[in-house]
């Protein structure tokens, strides 16, 4: 059997671990419930693959964010290792079959989500696989104080029952002490060896800036650090204009969001992994299993809900180690529109209950009914349809997926429904005519047996993987046989799939959940709340209050976030700057934002000497806004 040192090298061509990983790995391998925290970057994923590989049998891995799971089994895939993922969408059927292949086709990985262990007869196929390892991804979840709690993990503990003498280990990124301490508890871990880095990323200055034109800020610092960047926005409308505006300033740019088809995504995506785009602008749909190292420059110009998304996001900068900045751009207006955004779009429980007596309504599902019926979904249709506030309807539907009585899924997906208008025996004749199509055509007559009777949705993912062909190459196949009426072929994009996972029960169904309602409401508040301190406290190193809220105390300064610059008198004071503005006003009459392009100090400080050397008549300001000196 193959050491750590070298199953990292064979499969990930690394020879040597990131800090902590190999202890970790030890205490897995040692039969030990283990706990860690690693910061965004640190390789939380090697920590439970390598010690699986190491041993016979399957690792079952828990997370909640099925893009990462999809991701993790596609990278393993490409490795050569054997891992499967029961995502949202897949038909019993399926599922049989992909269990099986656990069972008896030595596999290595199992994702699934926490969801998965609510269904009795998947536990029970659980059971009988031979596992090695229980991985526990994003373990904050399992909070209630986290930010993100999903009443799902709290089903996870139940499998030590199973598994008695198989380790658990609980991964995070971000995790207060207080977080910490109910993971441990709610888990069931048992006398767990705990590890934790440091959450200070020595190389990033946090930098924390009032502006008023956030754009010509951001075209400042992109000019000033021309390596890869990430900006962050709140919705996709943002996403849209900062990408298009920024390219009309002369920055090659492209942008992420959830709304975007697999297609688009890796396109855009490749564009800036291959430096062909120095900018993406995203929403917090982007990052999660994103490893590129030399990215210089994180901006934030909207405020992030809570600090947990706020460090991770900024923890995508500066990976290889160089300096590196996450910004953050903030004006007073937004601290008193987001606070009270933020209030209006959290759902209570009478909004909630209303919301989904009207989601069952939509779909005319009946009291009792709905069990598995999965339907595509348009938020802005269903919002028109019944005059709910957009936001607040998103954030009742997420609650709502998150424990787990509906599966929202938000990628984008294509609905293709097709039947075959011609009798089978044609169809054999036509597949001994067109070899190439031939094992396309059986994938789907296999799959979908009643094809040739009734329309079917065809899972284009699926028919492509048994086809051993790419979805582009299916869809081509099918287009090829609708043109020669052979089917009948239609495909709809929807902006969501809603699958109901309980039956429709009003009053009981709201009620069981309406306690994590308002305890998760109450988090929320705390967490901006949070956020806002972060921001409007100017006495405090910006790198000590992040350490701070995550429980690690310090007394040293960082010496490069936005405060410590200021301390270290790297701003000049209001006479030298005053100094600066008078002798460029000798040679020409010029406007605030030229005189702050040309002296490249804070623009409050600038304003502030600008107004002072007005009341003091040392300069009069033009019908143009232009200051001159008073003559």
């Amino acid at each position: 059997m193959l050491g750590a040192q070298d199953i990292l090298l064979k499969y990930w061509k690394h020879d040597s671990f990131r800090p902590l990983q190999k202890e970790i790995i030890d205490s897995v391998l040692e039969g030990q419930d283990t706990f860690a925290v690693l910061p965004t970057g640190g390789g939380k994923s090697i920590c439970f693959q390598v010690p699986a590989m190491m041993q016979e049998g399957i690792c079952l891995v828990i997370s909640p964010l099925i893009a990462l799971m999809k991701d993790q089994v596609m990278n393993l895939q490409k490795r050569e290792i054997k891992a499967i993922a029961l995502t949202g969408g897949i038909h019993t059927e399926e599922i049989i079959d992909l269990l099986d292949n656990c069972q008896y086709g030595n596999y290595k990985f199992l994702y699934m989500s926490p969801e998965r262990l609510q269904s009795d007869w998947i536990l029970e196929r659980i059971k009988n696989l031979p596992i090695n390892l229980i991985a526990i991804d994003e373990a904050h979840c399992v909070s209630q104080w986290g930010h993100d709690f999903r009443p799902a993990y709290l089903k996870i503990s139940e499998l030590k029952k199973f598994f008695p003498k198989i380790p658990f280990l609980a991964l995070t990124a971000t995790a207060t002490p207080r977080v910490i301490e109910d993971i441990r508890t709610q888990l069931e871990l048992k006398n767990p060896r705990h590890f934790q880095q440091s959450f200070e990323r020595k190389n990033i200055a946090y930098m924390v800036f009032e502006v008023e034109d956030k754009l010509y800020r951001t075209e400042q610092i992109l000019k000033k650090n021309p390596q890869p960047s990430i900006i962050y926005v709140r919705n996709r409308k943002a996403c849209l204009n900062m990408s298009s505006q920024l390219q009309s300033l002369g920055f090659t740019s492209t942008y992420y969001h959830g709304g975007l088809s697999a297609k688009e995504k890796d396109k855009n995506m490749q564009l800036w992994m291959s430096q062909q785009a120095q900018v993406i602008v995203a929403t917090n749909a982007f990052g999660m299993g994103i490893d590129k190292d030399n990215v210089k420059t994180v901006i934030h110009t909207q405020l992030p809900e809570n600090l947990e998304n706020y460090y991770q996001e900024s923890g995508r900068a500066g990976r290889n180690g160089a300096k590196a900045f996450s910004v953050l751009l903030y004006n007073n207006s937004d601290m008193i529109q987001t606070e009270q955004q933020f209030i209006n779009i959290l759902p209570d429980k009478k909004f909630l209950k209303t919301m989904y007596v009207k989601l069952c309504n939509y779909f005319q599902i009946a009291y009792g009914e709905g069990l598995d019926e999965s339907f595509s979904f348009k938020l802005n249709h269903f919002c028109n349809k019944y005059d709910f506030p957009t936001l607040k309807t998103y954030n009742a539907l997420q609650f709502l997926s998150q424990q787990g009585i509906i599966t929202m899924s938000q990628e984008f997906s294509e609905k293709i429904n097709i039947q075959f208008l011609i009798e089978s025996k044609e169809v054999i004749r036509y597949m001994s005519l067109n070899p190439n199509d031939e094992e396309i055509m059986l994938a789907i007559l296999r799959t979908y047996p009643g094809v040739y009777e009734v329309k079917s949705n065809l899972n284009l993912g699926l028919i492509a993987k048994k086809s051993n062909h790419t979805e582009e190459q299916v869809v081509a196949v099918l287009e090829k046989l609708k043109e020669k009426e052979i089917i009948e072929y239609k495909s709809k994009n929807n902006d969501a799939t809603i699958l109901f996972n309980e039956v429709r029960e009003d009053d009981l169904t709201i009620n069981r959940v309406s306690k994590y309602l308002e305890k998760q409401n109450q988090v929320k508040k705390e967490q901006l709340h949070s956020v806002l301190h972060y921001i409007k406290d100017t006495k405090t190193c910006k790198n000590r209050l992040v350490l701070n809220y995550f429980g690690e105390e310090t007394n040293e300064n960082c010496g490069i976030c936005s405060y410590c610059i200021t301390q270290k008198g790297k701003i000049t004071e209001a006479d030298s700057i005053a100094d600066k503005i008078l002798s460029l006003l000798k040679t020409a009459s010029l406007t605030s934002r030229e005189i702050e392009t040309q002296i490249k100090m804070d623009t409050k400080d600038i304003i502030s000497v600008l107004q002072e050397l007005l009341e003091n008549n040392h300069i009069i300001i033009q019908a143009n806004n232009k200051y001159t000196l008073k003559s």
